[in-house]
């Protein structure tokens, strides 16, 4: 049985890599958000499209970012395997949130949505297009509920063997 300091220590360390996971999901988000908003609002390209291809650039990032802060203790490992298994992870994650996306735009904050009304009223105080605050907001809660997929699943799966790695000697 654990003592309660190690009990303590190991909740502050899982406190901190969840910290650093939102810092790393948020530079992605914004990455996310960025390229989907170049490629659908401004470029008009096809909104799944444009949604596969911003979350993949920011799978990318968020792996890099992962791998070499979120879970320091992996730097030594060769890579592929993990880059395989958060791959296959953010497959899931790119289907739940274009999924989510899709259904959120369309049957909830979208011109015909159930919330159709308000999200046209704050559009017009926005001086934005209701398409433009849809996807965004539809976004915005695929990406919070994906967030939570992400997390447990890397962090049990990808990322499962940290806590059976050496710690590097330098501070992540």
């Amino acid at each position: 049985m654990k003592t309660i300091k190690e009990l303590a220590t190991t909740k502050r360390i899982e406190l901190i890599r969840f910290i650093k996971f939102c810092v790393v999901g948020t530079l992605g988000t914004l990455i996310d958000f960025g390229l989907l908003n170049l490629f659908y609002n401004l470029l008009g390209w096809p909104q799944v499209l444009s949604n596969i291809l911003s979350t993949s650039a920011a799978v990318v990032n968020n792996y890099t970012w992962s791998r070499y802060w979120v879970y320091p203790e992996t730097r030594h490992q060769q890579g592929g395997k993990k880059f395989v298994q958060f791959v296959l992870v953010s497959l899931i994650a790119v289907a739940l949130n274009t999924t989510l996306l899709r259904v959120t735009d369309q049957w909830i904050v979208g011109e015909r949505g159930i919330l159709s009304t308000p999200v046209a009223s704050l559009a017009l105080w926005l001086s934005t297009p209701h398409s433009v605050l849809s996807s965004n907001l539809a976004k915005a809660f695929a990406t919070g509920v994906v967030l939570f997929w992400n997390f447990f699943a890397n962090r049990i799966w990808t990322f499962g063997d940290v806590d059976r790695v050496a710690a590097p000697a330098t501070r992540g």
